[in-house]
């Protein structure tokens, strides 16, 4: 059976749908795994020390990753590429499943580098190969779609670790994970869908019109180029939320701090399907590139500044509105940011995903480190304060500059 084409009139057809599912199920492994595999290296290390170093092994692969995953993709071809590490990763999941009574140290190291490597390389795979496989039109209405279901992910995965976990153990809770991946890796296998606008390179021949990462970060339009530091920005700034709320959650809620914390997500999950419904609904025009660049340059200042007020302490009806705008505001950028990285040729576009996953990944990295380190003489407001406001100061400054000219994303005037 050929790899078959789908057009933006296709959208809502069940292999998109199937597709879709799959990375649902997908994402509810990770978000589940996230919770588990912290506390099992917890529990194997025996030290905060051991659990962060692990932890920075895995940013640090997912980071690499981004940097290989363009060429990757273009040698191999998107649907390869994404099979290849859905599999890895139902293998390494399978084996700390079986090795979860007697694993030592060295075990969630290995793991967690292919983890790291693997959902790089599968979610730039994705992203880039989303135009081809719906049409350029569909896209945003896709990004959303695959947006919404991560988030609601997001709150099963970590509603449900504690009771996996604490009825049939880590074991349980890496085996439903390792499943997730094998999940995924079935349905890209056997719906053979077309993730690529041109067929992938033989192993060992030449690629003519094969694009290096550096060619890509020269050639990048420079709007398009400040869209992505600020989403690195953006990253940088989350890592200071996700880090306090552990802290106010246990402050908030000593007895069962996990509650506040599934509350919090679970709001801002909400405000994430609000977003997908306003951008499905919403007409293309003739000014599209500008609307989507001050569109995002908009969504992050409204997002830093609800997270900034979530941590002022306000009643716990107000605290959930708040974060559910900030979830509005969240969603609403992802799928603008991503929606317009996915207009550049298709030949660019998997290496202008790695150079996006690297960036974000080493902005997220960098603010855990600073974002713990601030805390020990900071107050948690002032700590997500800081890390917030110079994401809403990097959106101001990206606002600014397209100002005079009046371009557009692509660099041409408006």
């Amino acid at each position: 059976m050929g790899e078959t084409a789908i057009t933006a009139a296709e959208v809502v057809r069940p292999r998109v749908r199937a597709l879709v599912a799959a990375y649902a199920v997908s994402s509810y492994g990770n978000f589940l795994n996230l919770i588990a595999l912290s506390l099992f290296t917890y529990e194997v290390t025996g030290s905060g020390l051991g659990l962060g170093l692990i932890m920075a092994l895995r940013l640090f692969s997912g980071f690499l990753a981004g940097l290989a995953a363009g060429a990757l993709a273009a040698r191999a071809g998107r649907r390869r590429l994404m099979i290849t590490a859905d599999v890895c990763q139902a293998v390494a999941m399978a084996v700390l499943a079986v090795c979860a009574r007697s694993a030592s140290a060295w075990l969630p190291a290995v793991v967690v580098i292919v983890l790291g490597a693997g959902n790089t390389f599968f979610t730039v795979a994705l992203r880039s190969a989303v135009p081809v496989l719906v049409g350029s039109e569909a896209r945003v209405r896709v990004n959303g779609q695959l947006m919404t279901v991560r988030s609601v992910a997001t709150v099963a995965g970590f509603a449900s670790a504690a009771p996996v976990i604490g009825i049939a153990g880590y074991g349980a809770a890496f085996a439903v994970n390792g499943a997730s991946f094998l999940v995924s890796a079935a349905a890209m296998f056997f719906l053979r869908l077309r993730t690529d606008e041109e067929p992938a390179t033989p192993q060992g021949a030449e690629r003519p019109d094969s694009v290096s990462l550096l060619r890509v970060m020269t050639a990048v339009p420079a709007l398009m180029l400040g869209m992505i530091l600020l989403r690195g920005a953006d990253a940088l700034a989350s890592s200071s939320h996700n880090v306090a709320l552990p802290v106010v959650s246990a402050l908030h809620s000593p007895q069962n701090p996990a509650v506040f914390m599934t509350q919090f997500w679970a709001s801002w999950a909400a405000g994430t399907l609000v977003a997908h419904q306003v951008l499905k609904r919403r007409k293309a025009s003739r000014t599209e590139d500008r609307w989507g660049l001050y569109a995002y340059v908009g969504g992050t200042c409204a997002m830093s500044l609800c997270f900034v007020l979530a941590f002022t302490g306000p009643a716990p009806l107000v605290l959930m509105v708040i974060v559910g705008v900030a979830g509005i505001a969240d969603g609403f950028t992802e799928i603008v940011y991503t929606s317009m990285l996915q207009k550049m040729p298709d030949r660019e576009r998997s290496r202008l995903f790695g150079l996006s996953a690297t960036v974000e990944t080493c902005g997220f990295a960098l603010g855990m480190v600073a974002a713990a380190a601030a805390l020990e003489a900071w107050s948690v407001l002032a700590v997500v304060g800081v890390f917030h406001g110079l994401a809403f100061c990097g959106a101001l400054t990206l606002f600014l500059t397209t100002l005079p000219g009046r371009r557009t994303a692509d660099g041409r005037p408006a």
